[in-house]
């Protein structure tokens, strides 16, 4: 197989390994309290935001899911 096949394969089965993954991701959710989703999702959108930035280094991913998540956390908070 070669490279032009290769990349043009990885995103459609990456996409439908996710579809079901986005679909159902919001109702399992459901449970968490406000500020718990906050977290998650700073956590999710740093990650990838700090893969991008990276160029997919795991170091990158896990330091922006951290930041993103302490982000999220303190979004929604009322003192």
């Amino acid at each position: 197989m070669n490279t032009q096949t290769q990349t043009q394969i990885l995103p459609r089965s990456l996409a439908l390994a996710a579809a079901p993954f986005l679909a159902l991701g919001p109702g399992a959710c459901s449970y968490l309290s406000r500020q718990d989703q906050s977290t998650a999702v700073g956590a999710g959108v740093g990650a990838v935001g700090g893969a991008v930035l990276t160029g997919g280094r795991t170091i990158g991913t896990l330091g922006g899911a951290a930041i993103g998540g302490l982000i999220g956390n303190q979004v929604d908070t009322r003192k």
